[in-house]
């Protein structure tokens, strides 16, 4: 058995010395929770089956989820709640002081026909603005919104539905007209370019609650808060394995916590984000403030991830007691960035986290995602990357250790890696382009370590 326990060793540490890995007034955990509150609702109820909602999962409940909605933010807010039984629906659009309740045994089945995600709406498609279909939950410029409940969304996509849709080139025509400076409300999507929806997305809003409830089967990224503020995650269970499925991406928002979540995804399981190239830093807003704790990731591509949409910057994440274990889960903690996405990324901890089996490394910071140091022709945006802390961690089986590749003229800086246990580690660290990289010292003379 290998077993690697950094405290690493005394060459490696004195090839990179230290720096000071605390930025400038960092804000504490404690300052970040105090100010993250869910939001309250009034004791009213008003059942969709009371508006003509038909259980069943065959006539679209639509319209009936509308006027429920409608009728309970005119009354002041309360609860639009979803009793036991299967019931159809198109785009939800909530509204404010609204909770979307699903009782135990409630299943909402989201249709798979793109007209019903008509008309277009202001959203982001991978980092970048543009008008396109309805995520399947949304809400723009709202405060005080809530999915809550025991029950089931249901996506319903599938490889013939939603899944197929996954093509990059509309894609690449959606970034060029953002390269271009195309306003976001001429750049219109929709039916015939294949630009999938998001499950949820709260879009400018604040005081955003989702607890309780299983999704599955999304077309795209499951949970993707947008410019909100004061964002709660708590107790969802997220199981997706379509292209893309990441499971939680808060983008351009701040203060947000992620706890006691089940995330099985087929792709990142978090993944936080602050928009794409030029569309990221003209909206210009970092991803802060966020707290991701007691949470389970099984397959994905990383259990959290950092980008690669982070044009915008991102700082400030704490990611505690989590536990992140399967064969399919490719990295625990991954920050993905390169020369076209840039951005700031700043003051990371993570700490306190078990690490069963990841198919590649522990600790993956790559400046080469995907297109490497701007891709064929440049993208001329270096990132910043500094103050990562890893402690006390323990993983029983990857490839890597540590995977770090920075840039030589813009590397990552002030890393420090202590009290970490790494057994059964395949290949030697790639350590590139690292400054300040700190091996807090234990085992110097481990008989297993090999380096």
């Amino acid at each position: 058995m290998t077993r690697r326990r950094f405290l690493g060793s005394a060459a490696l540490a004195a090839a990179y010395p230290p720096r000071s890995f605390a930025a400038d007034n960092p804000p504490q955990i404690e300052d970040v929770l105090a100010r993250i509150r869910p939001p309250s609702f009034a004791t009213r109820d008003f059942p969709i089956t009371r508006y003509g909602a038909r259980e069943g999962g065959k006539e679209s409940a639509t319209a009936a989820i509308a006027a429920a909605i409608a009728a309970c933010t005119g009354a002041g807010g309360g609860r639009v709640t979803v009793p036991p039984g299967r019931f159809l629906t198109g785009a939800i659009h909530l509204k404010s002081h609204v909770n979307l309740h699903l009782e135990e045994g409630a299943t909402l089945l989201f249709s798979n026909d793109p007209k019903d995600y008509l008309p277009l709406v202001y959203t982001r498609f991978e980092g970048t603005e543009c008008m396109n279909y309805s995520p399947l939950i949304y809400a723009w410029e709202q405060t005080d919104i809530a999915v809550t409940g025991s029950g089931i969304l249901d996506g319903q996509a599938d490889p013939d539905h939603w899944w197929q849709m996954k093509t990059t080139a509309k894609r690449a025509e959606l970034v060029a007209a953002a390269d271009r400076g195309v306003p976001v409300r001429e750049r219109i999507f929709g039916e015939g370019y294949d630009l999938r929806p998001n499950f949820f997305q709260p879009y400018r809003s604040s005081n955003v609650l989702v607890e309780g409830v299983t999704i599955r089967r999304s077309p795209m990224w499951e949970l993707n808060p947008v410019l909100c503020r004061n964002v709660t995650v708590r107790n969802v269970k997220i199981s997706t394995h379509g292209p893309n499925n990441d499971g939680c991406d808060p983008e351009s928002s701040s203060d947000v916590l992620i706890e006691g979540c089940d995330f099985d995804t087929g792709d990142d399981c978090i993944a936080i984000k602050s928009g794409r190239n030029r569309d990221g830093r003209r909206v210009g807003a970092f991803c802060e403030n966020v707290i991701v704790r007691n949470c389970r990731m099984r397959d994905g591509h990383g259990g959290v991830s950092i980008g690669s949409e982070v044009s915008g910057g991102v700082r400030n994440v704490w990611m505690e007691n989590n536990r992140m274990d399967s064969p399919h889960l490719e990295r625990a903690l991954r920050i993905k960035t390169n020369s076209w996405r840039g951005g700031v990324l700043e003051n990371f901890w993570f700490r306190n986290n078990t690490v069963g089996e990841v198919a590649e490394g522990v600790i993956d910071i790559d400046f080469y995602y995907p297109e490497g140091p701007g891709g064929p022709t440049g993208g001329g945006f270096k990132p910043v990357m500094r103050n990562v802390v890893v402690e006390h961690i323990t993983s029983e089986r990857s490839k890597y250790a540590l995977y770090l590749r920075g840039y030589p003229d813009a590397p990552i800086s002030g890393v420090r890696i202590s009290d970490c246990t790494f057994r059964n580690v395949a290949r030697p660290d790639v350590i590139e382009n690292v400054t300040g990289l700190s091996l807090d010292h234990d085992l110097r003379n481990d008989a297993e370590m090999k380096r």
